[in-house]
């Protein structure tokens, strides 16, 4: 686990930053002592999750954007690093979904769904790492989903998105790896209110408890520690790999 002060000095971004999972990813950051900065798309929400985090000492933004917009995207980075001069881990949370079965799926909802949840993570990731290589240091944990990793039927587009998430992470190890950068990805199961319940209804939800080994849902909470362990020193020799939260779902 990491404890509180390990990330003290750290600057980090989260996006899709205020709720569920990106909320406590942040406050989780925010408990090891980094300064994190949230983005979602309503800045209300992201403000609320600021004050939390400044309730726990330490400095705090709320920005206002869509990722999948690639100006929204490098303005938010150049919002941090404007505000506190560097960006040291990048957490890319931001993302949708628009289920459907293949064959009733529009290709708007095909499009949104990639455009938020992969074309967001390159826009962010290729924006923070300038800054990273010129500093020579940095961390990038992309937030995927088992879901790209087994599949999951009428979620084609979600599934692609993840499973995207988790090649892009591979090869961005691979090209900053000789600048002390590091790049994984953590794959959550089954929490609730999160991309992988989608729209399922209980009896879905019953089925794939039962493809859950150690028998319960995962919490926001649960990938939040895991974030945090990658963000910190003692991650440093971890690159391009992805680590599933998920109760043994997809071992």
């Amino acid at each position: 686990m990491t404890e509180m002060g390990t990330l003290k000095g750290k600057t980090a971004l989260v996006t899709g930053g205020s709720r569920g999972i990106g909320r406590a990813i942040a406050l989780r950051l925010a408990a090891a002592g980094a300064d994190v900065a949230v983005c979602a798309r309503q800045v209300e929400a992201a403000q609320t999750v600021a004050g939390e985090l400044q309730a726990l000492g330490v400095r705090a933004l709320a920005r206002p954007a869509d990722v999948s917009q690639t100006a929204q995207a490098g303005a938010l980075i150049e919002a941090v690093l404007a505000e506190w001069g560097r960006l040291d881990i990048l957490v890319n949370n931001a993302g949708i979904t628009r289920d459907n079965l293949l064959l009733r799926m529009s290709e708007e909802d095909w499009d949104a769904v990639m455009d938020t949840n992969l074309k967001g993570a390159f826009n962010c990731c290729k924006a923070a790492g300038r800054s990273m290589v010129k500093a020579r240091s940095g961390r990038i944990i992309n937030i995927s989903s088992v879901v790209g990793l087994m599949g999951n039927a009428g979620q084609a587009n979600y599934a692609a998105s993840k499973a995207g998430l988790c090649g892009f992470t591979k090869s961005l190890a691979r090209e900053l790896a000789s600048r002390n950068i590091t790049a994984n990805v953590v794959a959550p199961g089954l929490v609730p209110e999160t991309g992988m319940t989608g729209e399922l209804d209980d009896k879905a939800l019953e089925k794939l408890m039962t493809q859950i080994p150690l028998g319960r849902p995962g919490l926001p909470e649960d990938v939040a520690h895991a974030v945090a362990f990658l963000a910190s020193d003692q991650a440093a020799y971890i690159t391009g790999q992805v680590l599933c939260v998920d109760g043994g779902m997809v071992m």
